[in-house]
């Protein structure tokens, strides 16, 4: 059996223990009426089996878990990925743990470039090859019955205008929102620093220029707002509510794209944590340190606990309506 789910009973009881440990730790956070739902990305896990590391997170409470694709995690592009796929799901149901698909591995694709190719590459193969990746993310998110798999635009090449890498990225981004819509799972674009897209104001070009189609959501990385939007990461929650379909949540500093463990950073979070629950927001908040996976487990055990300290206890409102206002950010604007 693959090394991505081999199942067993690590730890005391074994698999009915640790789903019967990770129910009461999930109904103790229903009983304080924290209505978001927390998990961990297995891309701050990197150095543990992905069975040992979603054991880790059902024993710890946590309701689910942010799963990169990655040559040591559920391996995109080794063989019998549908039959793996099928074992990690059977996993994730026994553990009760819900999942969404991420795929920002930094060199599952190419072990020479971090993140390449890209979708704004200037050899059209290289973009094929991160479109297909894409498209292998959204079969796993159907078979795994993901909330949404997660992307992100690149950053435009040398030599390139930002025009062209526009074209690029609409062009790239088309079939794969076919694909999306038609397995019924969201793709949801990351604004990143130092991207193309980097901003909320940019994921709402991109959005206008493709029509506005329906499986095109937005991750919203709250550390990202810290970094560089220029309202406060509470607001862009608010202003960013009609189109969230994944959220990721770190520590940050003003102007410095570096992901920190909480408290070490300056964001405020339970207003942050309070306006995400007032947006009627379902899926995943995933916890998001790929640079502390050495310490991973040590972070996600107190992890967790800060976010249910900082998180609302009283029940979200109604969900907003699909579509609202787009982000107040200045349209273009990629500096903080």
């Amino acid at each position: 059996m693959s090394r991505e789910a081999a199942g067993g009973g690590h730890g005391p009881g074994g698999d009915a223990g640790r789903a019967a440990r990770a129910d009461r730790a999930r109904d103790a956070n229903r009983r304080a009426g924290t209505p978001l739902r927390f998990g961990y990305g297995t891309n701050g896990l990197a150095d543990l089996r992905l069975d040992d590391a979603l054991a880790l997170l059902a024993d710890l409470g946590y309701d689910g878990v942010g799963l990169t694709l990655d040559h040591m995690h559920l391996d995109p592009l080794a063989p019998d990925l549908a039959a793996r796929t099928r074992r990690v799901a059977h996993r994730l149901d026994e553990l009760g743990l819900g999942v969404t698909v991420e795929t920002g591995a930094r060199y599952v694709l190419d072990p020479r470039r971090k993140h390449g190719p890209s979708l704004l590459d200037a050899d059209p193969d290289d973009r094929a090859r991160r479109v297909d990746l894409l498209l292998r993310a959204v079969r796993v998110a159907a078979d795994l019955g993901a909330h949404a798999v997660h992307c992100f635009s690149g950053i435009v090449p040398a030599g390139a205008d930002e025009d062209t890498a526009w074209k690029r990225l609409a062009e790239t981004l088309t079939p794969v929102l076919d694909a999306a819509a038609t397995a019924g799972v969201p793709l949801a674009v990351e604004p990143e620093p130092g991207h193309l897209l980097a901003t909320l104001a940019d994921f709402h070009h991109l959005r206008r220029t493709l029509g506005d189609p329906e499986p095109l959501g937005l991750t919203l990385d709250l550390g990202h707002c810290q970094c560089l939007e220029p309202l406060p990461p509470a607001d862009c929650v608010r202003e960013a509510a009609p189109w969230l379909r994944h959220v990721q949540i770190e520590d940050m500093r003003r102007g410095v794209h570096e992901h920190l463990p909480f408290g070490d950073g300056e964001i405020d979070f339970p207003p942050v944590l309070a306006a995400l629950a007032a947006t009627g927001y379902q899926g995943l908040t995933v916890v998001e340190l790929p640079r502390h996976s050495p310490a991973g487990p040590h972070f996600a055990a107190h992890s967790l606990p800060f976010l249910r300290h900082a998180a609302p206890s009283a029940p979200a409102p109604a969900p907003v309506p699909p579509h609202g206002d787009p982000s107040a950010t200045p349209e273009g604007s990629r500096t903080p």
